[in-house]
């Protein structure tokens, strides 16, 4: 069993994290980059949220490359549309994400 060391109570089944995942303020935007291309940006998590693994997700299900720079997500292509439906089914509440 894993120990939370923050608050020293037991770290089941990511119960922390979900909790995290509801407290979130997430930015979408896009931004246009060289040669016209656009990218989207996932911006607001803080450092409680695993966000290699949303950014890994994220990219999956919309079929398309990133990254993740400065706590930052960028996604190739405008999927702005996409995305809050998508953050809602990774456990993110719909009421935090502005878009």
């Amino acid at each position: 069993m894993d120990i939370d060391p923050r608050l020293g109570l037991p770290n089941e089944s990511g119960v922390f994290e979900e909790i995290a995942k509801s407290e979130q303020k997430i930015r979408v935007s896009t931004v246009s980059r060289r040669y016209g291309k656009i990218t989207t940006l996932v911006e607001g998590f803080n450092k409680s949220i695993d966000i290699k693994a949303t950014a890994k997700q994220l990219k999956e299900m919309l079929a398309c490359g990133g990254t993740v720079k400065n706590g930052v997500i960028e996604l190739q292509g405008n999927h702005r549309k996409q995305i809050k439906s998508i953050l809602v089914k990774l456990g993110f509440s719909e009421d935090s994400i502005d878009d």
